[in-house]
């Protein structure tokens, strides 16, 4: 049986992009090196991939949920006065574990980063168990961030 797979990629548009604003949460970081490189590829070969993002039709906003650095350096490299966006519709807790799964595999995450949006995963109301496979994580690291942020917080 097929599981319900949506497009989201197929639905691309083009946003000003004075109306995309990043996250805040995201502990993903890309060395100096990358990002030079991701540079290179967007002027070589395009915009191949969108900027995920979540639409916020109250403020007309657009969140990034994937695609931070692709939109810094549209912003502040390339000038671009518009950035290829798809939309997804997730809670903000969904949106996160998003934001994790989409990085992962493409540069590190900082503990503290990490630790954070654990916290923030557990207050929204998920456990380990959740975080661990919504993360790409073993439970045993979800308890280790978890730690970490209980430490950091009693331990000042």
């Amino acid at each position: 049986m097929q599981s319900k797979i949506t497009f989201p990629v197929l639905n691309v548009k083009m946003v000003p992009i004075d109306k995309v604003d990043e996250n805040g949460y995201n502990p993903n970081k890309v060395a100096t090196p990358e990002l030079a490189l991701l540079e290179r590829s967007i002027r070589e070969d395009g915009f191949t991939q969108p900027i995920v993002c979540y639409y916020i039709p109250k403020i007309d906003r657009y969140k990034i949920v994937d695609g931070y650095h692709r939109f810094f350096l549209a912003r502040r490299r390339l000038r671009l006065k518009e950035v290829p966006v798809t939309v997804i519709d997730k809670s903000l807790a969904h949106r996160m574990a998003s934001t994790i799964r989409h990085n992962r595999a493409r540069g590190t995450h900082s503990i503290e980063g990490m630790s954070n949006i654990i916290e923030m995963l557990i207050r929204s109301g998920w456990d380990e168990s959740e975080i661990a496979l919504n993360l790409g994580m073993d439970k045993e690291e979800v308890i280790r961030l978890k730690q970490n942020t209980f430490f950091k917080r009693h331990l000042r």
